[in-house]
């Protein structure tokens, strides 16, 4: 194994594992930026130790193994052992002891534990902003580049907020555990929307070699329906379960088995799970029960619901999404839902008419390096006719394209619209 190899196996066992690094070191410790950051030395540790010594059976136990024993070695260290109490100290020294066990303590603790340290970062001391940033980058395991792209903001705002979440988490002393009553609705809002960002990495990755990356689509679906039984009457819950089911119930029709991605008209709808679409219509319909057809996730659902519904391409109601994402857009004033509904609009009126919302769009600031603009220009360009100018706007999209399939999917796109308009 070359070390450009191993170099990548770290990095896809680290996103793999930091989500569960970081969960059990903080109910340990109490102290969520410091989990982080010893998860971060640990990472540092087995890039300076793996290209020499090779990676280990247990590259997960082995992680973890090296962030105990820094946490150990900090409460040894610090006035903190005071602090926390010499109960905490003592417990690492006996798990340290027990180390054939690690795998399994990892597993029993992600499921509540993860929902549980998103709901520290997402207390109300910290700014709306943050608390979604501070997730991702904890959570997901994003660079601060990657979520500064997922908000189109620069990546110094986007390391601004973190840093400072984690100082207020620092210096404030919160608890790192599961509100109740109306500390829980105070939070709620936020949860989803982490929850559902986390989805959404998940189901389009921002960067990398992959489309998808599987294990965050199910880590959010398993808090999702977490959520709907710690908050039974809050519409939204039900609503973001039913959107992030519906969505992926498509999942195995995606890609191709060489990973690269197949677009939604080109998908065999044979292999879109249909118990999970009745999960997903399920949960839409108590979110209508409880009053929330209007809301921002219920509205989304609604919206996947009709390609779910619909057996063919040809026999989706487009007419109906395009007036779905007009609520949406009403609802919530952003460029990108209305570059979304601009889709719509072009299968139910034509390119011509979509054409128009989409040139309107082109000076908003936020889509400046949004590689989904030129896409979807291209695409209609290219059902126009207009090759030439569809081939410029798929180059144009490749290139703001983070994630290495996607960019190669829009250069095949782009190679095709050049062929037509060459061809007799």
């Amino acid at each position: 194994m070359t070390a450009a190899d191993v170099h990548r196996t770290i990095l896809a066992v680290w996103r793999i594992e930091q989500p569960r690094l970081i969960t059990s070191l903080s109910r340990m410790l109490r102290d969520v930026p410091l989990a982080e950051d010893l998860t971060q030395e640990a990472l540092l540790a087995a890039l300076e130790h793996w290209p020499a010594a090779g990676v280990p059976e247990q590259p997960g136990a082995w992680l973890m193994a090296t962030a105990k024993r820094r946490a150990l070695d900090h409460l040894r260290r610090g006035r903190m052992l005071a602090r926390k109490h010499g109960m905490v100290a003592l417990d690492l020294a006996q798990e340290q002891q027990a180390m054939p066990d690690l795998d399994a303590a990892l597993d029993d603790d992600i499921g509540d534990e993860l929902l549980r340290l998103i709901f520290t970062a997402c207390h109300p001391r910290l700014s709306r902003e943050a608390r979604a940033a501070l997730a991702l980058r904890m959570i997901c395991g994003l660079t601060t580049e990657e979520i500064a792209r997922a908000f189109l903001l620069p990546e110094a705002t986007i390391a601004q907020r973190i840093v400072r979440a984690k100082r207020t988490l620092s210096e404030s002393g919160l608890a790192y555990e599961t509100p109740r009553g109306e500390e829980l609705s105070e939070r709620l809002a936020s949860v989803l929307e982490v929850v559902y960002l986390i989805f959404n990495e998940g189901y389009t990755a921002a960067r990398g070699e992959e489309w998808l990356r599987p294990q965050l689509c199910n880590d959010a679906l398993r808090m999702g329906r977490v959520l709907v039984r710690v908050a039974p009457l809050e519409a939204e819950a039900h609503g973001l379960l039913a959107l992030m089911e519906l969505n992926a119930s498509r999942i195995a029709a995606r890609t191709d088995q060489a990973g690269d991605p197949i677009l939604l008209m080109d998908q065999n709808r044979g292999l879109w799970d249909r118990l999970q679409i009745r999960r997903g219509m399920l949960a839409l319909k108590r979110a209508h029960e409880l009053g929330g057809a209007g809301g921002f996730y219920a509205l989304q659902a609604a919206i996947v619901a009709c390609h779910a519904g619909a057996s063919t391409p040809e026999a989706t109601d487009w007419p109906r999404i395009a007036g779905l994402y007009a609520e949406l857009s009403a609802l919530v004033r952003s460029p990108i839902i209305e570059l979304n509904r601009a889709v719509a609009v072009g299968m139910a009126d034509g390119p011509q008419a979509a054409l128009a919302i989409v040139d309107a769009l082109a000076h908003e600031p936020v889509l400046k390096a949004y590689h989904l603009l030129p896409s979807v220009r291209g695409d209609l360009l290219h059902k126009l006719g207009r090759y030439e100018e569809a081939r410029a706007a798929f180059e144009a999209a490749a290139e703001l394209a983070g994630n290495k399939r996607e960019h190669d999917l829009l250069k095949r796109r782009a190679a095709e619209a050049g062929a037509a308009a060459i061809s007799p």
